[in-house]
């Protein structure tokens, strides 16, 4: 999977990964992580959530990437937003009051350009990768946000060989390999949600799980 698959995925409107609303995990579990307003928040592959929005009413100070610059126009033309636009270097920075938006390949977003983040939220980013990627995802998603910044983290898992992702299936095992070295992982919430997704049964699943992780520091 390349930058060309996810910019055709934006301009063909084949975006079933959106979501119309805020994600319910957001709110329902937001407070668990403790992290004070003004906090900056870091949204990795962010499409155009609503859940940058919740999250700025929270008085965070919202970051994200996305590699789409579709995705980003129609993010601030639907909330009726007015972005400043510039370059810094391999990305275009698009922000308002409260939210900064970098348009460009995750894997070259550095420290120096994105600060250091107080949190991290991963609703759909890591279960947009395919296996080979997310190691790779992983160890560069540290090197931008410090082992002391929490994380809340949303995943599926089914059974991969039944349905092609993306949404690519992630396992607990997996979460657990990828970041448990470096923050202690709590399972938080895990539901099979197959019932409610047509979508995914006409697929063939059995099994829908979605999971929610709270990472925090290892020496809370």
């Amino acid at each position: 999977m390349d930058a060309e698959f996810w910019k055709k995925r934006w301009e063909n409107g084949e975006t079933g990964f959106h979501l119309d609303e805020v994600n319910p995990f957001l709110p329902r579990f937001w407070s668990h992580l403790h992290v004070h307003k003004k906090s900056q928040v870091f949204v990795p592959l962010c499409g155009k959530s609503l859940d940058l929005c919740w999250l700025r009413e929270q008085g965070h100070e919202v970051w994200g990437v996305e590699l789409s610059p579709l995705a980003l126009q129609q993010f601030f033309s639907e909330q009726g937003l007015k972005p400043e636009i510039h370059r810094t270097g391999a990305f275009e920075i698009w922000e308002t009051e409260g939210i900064r938006l970098f348009c460009g390949d995750f894997f070259k977003l550095t420290p120096e350009l994105l600060g250091q983040p107080s949190v991290v939220y991963d609703r759909a980013s890591m279960i947009a990768l395919p296996p080979a990627m997310r190691p790779d995802y992983a160890r560069h998603l540290q090197s931008l946000a410090p082992a002391s910044a929490p994380r809340l983290l949303v995943t599926l898992d089914y059974e991969q060989a039944q349905m092609d992702g993306p949404p690519f299936a992630v396992s607990e095992a997996e979460v657990r390999a990828l970041y448990g070295d470096s923050f202690r992982i709590e399972k938080i919430f895990s539901e099979d949600i197959l019932a409610e997704n047509e979508r995914f049964r006409q697929k063939g699943l059995t099994r829908l799980e979605e999971s929610v992780y709270l990472f925090s520091s290892l020496s809370d």
